[in-house]
């Protein structure tokens, strides 16, 4: 399992940000994120940054794999470090003879692409 670190460090690189930038954003101090190598980050902390990168802190703190929340707000994708609408991107899906999709064909499609950028 990851450390707390290195999950931090995922979703940064995810988002095309470094971990200093993150720092910035969320009024830590410089290496603050570095020195959760060596202990445990403050609750407060933690839960600031789960909630820029929309995770659990479970998620975060290795008790999970899964990095959702439960929340109704939909879940965003990321590549190359730019938000990428998923469901339009699936929609503008054509069949190999230029026909339109059935909208069965594209919910498979979208989810193959979720899958895809979660990794």
């Amino acid at each position: 399992m990851f450390s707390t670190f290195e999950k931090i460090k995922e979703l940064c690189k995810k988002q095309g940000i470094s971990l200093n930038q993150l720092e910035d954003k969320l009024g830590f101090s410089q290496n603050y994120i570095y020195s959760m190598k060596k202990g445990n980050p403050k609750v407060e902390n933690l839960q600031k940054i789960a909630d820029y990168f929309n995770v659990s802190t479970d998620y975060l703190l290795g008790r999970t794999d899964n990095p959702r929340i439960a929340t109704d707000e939909p879940e965003k994708f990321y590549f190359e470090g730019k938000e990428v609408d998923v469901e339009r991107l699936a929609g503008t899906a054509m069949r190999f003879n230029g026909k339109p999709l059935s909208d069965e064909d594209k919910k498979a499609i979208q989810n193959i692409i979720e899958i895809y950028l979660r990794k």
